[in-house]
């Protein structure tokens, strides 16, 4: 965090100052393992084992918070009886289709209960008679919308039946006890190399510091995200804190570090395929033909994800305006349709295939960021044409004239048809617009200075391209052409033809029928009558002020800082905080006071907005047939699940299970030590002759070699390669080795040496260094490689991009890839021109690769 975030890492310093206890779990030794209290050296890729120990600590000493968890959690909730675990099923759950690699999750189900009402009762008959959540399960999964069930999970059919004495043998927390009980601090030696004192300092310091009085946070980034069993990390950790109590509460929860300022911006309003702003499910071609349709399995659900229609027709209203009536289904058939992945890493495979045949780059470089870099330069030298939009000439605008294969012969400059255009961008500080940093903030930031020459800001080149397409199709009679001509496309200029941001901001946050803007999201309307870009952004312009250019010191607020930028959902700083309140509304403890029930006044209050129906008293029951919002009942804090509860068991909405289970990566040195299952099985492997896999257990790959972020340099290197300040602090790419595997291999430090993998091979300095740990797992070592990503052929310092040597795998749920590999280390630098084809070639050869496993 402190190499990757060192603003944020400001406030970690400010807890440890104040007594807090820093633990830092990674590979390396880094600046934040020098400010920690302990560091825990991990095995890249074992942290499911890791986190699953400590739950399991957790639950066999009695440790986890009893009265949180029986309320607030569906620890109670009983199973349905024909759910099988990965003990049962050496490694599988119930469920599972081995020849499509698909859960059938039918039998994750809550028990139905025994006094059903009309709408329970149907819905059994209905899954009953499919015997499933069944084919549009797998349909989703396919198209990768696990993560569209919204800011609310998948909905579930019932609330079920409980057993609050948690004694039950089928209910959640006697389920999670077995499920963990093989993840002891022994079984995390043997697969994370953590020693058993230092698991033990962690877990004891853990509980130590949660509960009434304190709680405690984990911050992660793509060291959990970029795996094949990603979402399930984070799924641990969640099932973690919600154990301690840590969830809803200030000082407690799980922060996800984005890579860069506006990446939780471009997944509230995604750069994704998958899903539309808000986390509204983009419809899927098979399953929504009508708006009816893709709204129906959501609309009146308990809690506000209930309220669906309502921000699916206001996003509709803002997309086209006038032109969306009630009578044309609010224009939702002009909405595209997934049908399958069409991800980036598909998209890839289907341009060297020849099945895409354009492609917009604008503020990523594939060609070096993304893994395995030789396959996207393969796909981008089989388009008719390419747009890149960056501030640098980049590798991905000069791959047919500088990339690695054009050295080796497997590509030829003439022979490459891609048509480049290359369209210079402004940074941040040429331009105004917000920025949607970690903690969901909207800020807004104001232009300090004009782009240069024809450089151009994101919102101006999109308006401009829309106001060309729309003049050339004007006066078309052709159907497919209305979604274009219907837009509402009418944003105020100034007199130089840039767009106003702030009514694009205006927009985002919505209007009512009077024009005037909106105030918070549960003003929108399903009749059309109010327009809104983002439902979870509504409020950002409320009485018609920009609320994310507030900029009120801290020292001048109290602990929350409510007038700095702006929060959503409605500027609340804290999610889930009603469960900052004991079940009848009191604090938990007069410390960690922050939200509760004013029974005088008859209100939620407190230091923050509560995130709750602000006069719903804790002792409400919501009668029988209750759907929405009127369905919470007074102590359900997870108002946007359908059952109130937060999930230490999701009955429903996951590709690969219903509780984390540890596999190893797609390239490991070990065979997985806790199931017979080696991999996840339901990972999406991306089958093609430029993406080979190593073998798992292979003598010809026998070390792990993991990436990483310095701070010197910014992601693929874009924007720091070409910086002559960041160039000399940084200035050559470099990989770090133990002293072991540096005697092991005869690497002499600061010398080259050569990486290899059944991608490719690349060459960087090596940084032999007491930083990266032998870790001894059983009866052997395991040896790992840093290697910093941020190098390519450009700018003012070049190099071997290490994103080659990563394979395509992804996470079933999301679409991420794995960035953990296995590889060998020579030393000396790689070969050159077609000798490089040849030296990679034997190692496929040693390894078993076949060209029918690719």
């Amino acid at each position: 965090m402190a190499e990757a975030h060192p603003v944020g890492f400001q406030w970690v310093v400010e807890a440890k100052k104040r007594g807090a206890t820093v633990i830092h779990v990674d590979p390396r030794f880094t600046r934040t393992s020098a400010l920690a209290d302990i560091h825990v050296p991990i095995r890249a890729g074992s942290d499911i084992a890791f986190l699953g120990a400590l739950v399991n600590y957790v639950l066999q000493n009695d440790a986890f918070f009893r009265e949180y968890v029986v309320a607030y959690t569906n620890a109670a909730n009983i199973i349905d009886d024909n759910f099988r675990d990965t003990e049962d099923l050496a490694g599988l759950f119930s469920g599972f289709d081995p020849e499509k690699g698909h859960y059938d999750p039918v039998t994750w189900r809550y028990e139905a209960p025994e006094d059903r009402s009309p709408d329970e009762q149907q819905r059994l008959e209905e899954l009953e008679e499919n015997e499933t959540g069944g084919s549009e399960h797998k349909e989703s999964h396919v198209a990768a919308q696990s993560e569209s069930h919204g800011s609310g999970g998948a909905a579930v059919p019932w609330k079920g039946r409980r057993d609050e004495t948690l004694q039950d043998p089928r209910c959640v927390l006697q389920i999670l006890k077995r499920h963990f009980a093989r993840y002891t601090p022994e079984m995390v030696h043997e697969v994370c190399g953590i020693a058993p004192d230092d698991f033990t300092k962690v877990a004891e310091a853990l509980v130590r510091n949660s509960g009434r009085e304190r709680t405690a946070a984990f911050c992660y980034a793509v060291g959990w995200t970029q795996h094949s069993t990603g979402a399930q990390m984070i799924r641990t950790a969640s099932i973690l804190q919600l154990l301690l109590g840590n969830i809803g509460r200030p000082g407690g929860g799980i922060l996800a570090l984005r890579g860069h300022a506006s990446i939780q911006g471009s997944t509230d309003i995604p750069t994704l395929f998958n899903i539309l702003p808000g986390y509204l499910p983009m419809p899927h071609a098979n399953q929504h033909q009508s708006l009816e349709e893709w709204v129906r399995d959501d609309e009146d659900k308990a809690g506000f994800w209930g309220n669906v229609r309502s921000y699916a027709v206001s996003l509709l209203k803002a997309y086209w305006g006038e032109a969306a009536t009630p009578e044309n289904d609010f224009c939702f058939d002009y909405l595209p349709r997934v049908s399958g992945d069409h991800s980036s890493y598909s998209t890839i495979k289907a341009q060297i295939e020849g099945r895409s045949k354009g492609y917009f780059i604008v503020g990523e470089n594939p060609a070096v960021g993304s893994s395995n870099g030789k396959m996207q330069r393969l796909g981008l030298a089989n388009l008719d044409w390419l747009v890149v939009r960056d501030l640098q000439m980049i590798e991905s605008a000069t791959f047919w004239k500088y990339g690695p294969e054009i050295e080796t012969g497997e590509l030829v400059t003439e022979e490459i048809g891609t048509e480049v255009f290359f369209l210079p961008a402004a940074s941040h500080v040429e331009k105004a617009g917000s920025f949607t940093q970690t903690q969901r903030m909207l800020q807004w930031r104001d232009k300090a200075v004009d782009p240069p020459g024809d450089a151009r800001s994101e919102l101006d080149f999109y308006f401009e391209l829309g106001v060309r397409i729309r003049e050339k199709l004007k006066g078309s009679t052709d159907e497919m052409d209305r979604p274009l001509l219907d837009l509402a496309w009418d944003y105020p200029v100034d007199e130089h033809g840039d767009v106003d941001g702030q009514a694009v901001l205006r927009e985002i946050n919505g209007t009512g029928s009077d024009g005037k803007a909106l105030s918070a999201y549960t003003e929108l309307k399903p009749d059309g009558s109010t327009s809104c870009g983002c439902w979870i952004y509504c409020g950002v312009y409320a009485d018609e002020v920009n609320q994310a250019r507030r900029r009120k010191p801290h020292w001048e607020q109290d602990q929350v800082a409510a007038e700095w930028g702006w929060v959503w959902p409605a500027n609340r700083r804290i999610l889930y905080n009603r469960a900052s309140a004991a079940p009848d509304g009191t604090p938990w403890s007069e410390r960690k006071r922050y939200v509760w029930w004013d029974a005088e006044k008859g209100t939620w209050t407190g230091a923050d907005v509560p995130d709750f129906v602000p006069d719903r008293a804790p002792d409400y029951v919501p009668p029988e047939g209750a759907k929405g919002p009127a369905a919470i009942g007074g102590q359900d804090p997870f108002i946007m699940q359908t059952d109130g509860k937060g999930w230490l068991f999701a009955p429903v909405g996951l590709a690969d299970g219903p509780m984390p289970t540890h596999y190893e990566p797609p390239e490991s040195p070990l065979a997985n030590a806790l199931y017979g299952e080696q991999n996840n099985p339901t990972r999406r492997a991306l089958t093609t002759p430029s993406n080979p896999i190593n073998p798992s257990y292979s003598e010809a790959f026998p070390y792990v070699f993991t990436t990483y972020r310095l701070t010197e340099h910014h992601t693929a290197g874009g924007m720091s390669r070409t910086l002559p300040y960041l160039t000399e602090l940084q200035p050559e790419p470099f990989c770090e080795v133990s002293p072991r595997l540096a005697r092991e291999r005869g690497l002499t430090h600061g010398d080259w040496v050569t990486i290899v993998t059944a991608r490719t091979a690349i060459e960087a300095r090596v940084l032999v260094t007491e930083r990266v740990r032998s870790l001894r797992l059983g009866d052997r070592f395991v040896e790992q490689i840093g290697l910093p990503y941020h190098w390519g052929g450009n700018g003012l310092t070049t190099g071997d991009s290490p994103n080659d040597l990563v394979n395509v795998t992804m996470e079933p749920n999301v679409y991420i890839q794995d960035k953990v590999g296995t590889c060998d280390i020579q030393p000396g630098r790689r070969p050159r021109g077609p000798a490089l084809i040849s030296y990679v070639e034997s190692y496929r050869r040693r390894a078993g690769i076949t060209e029918e496993e690719t």
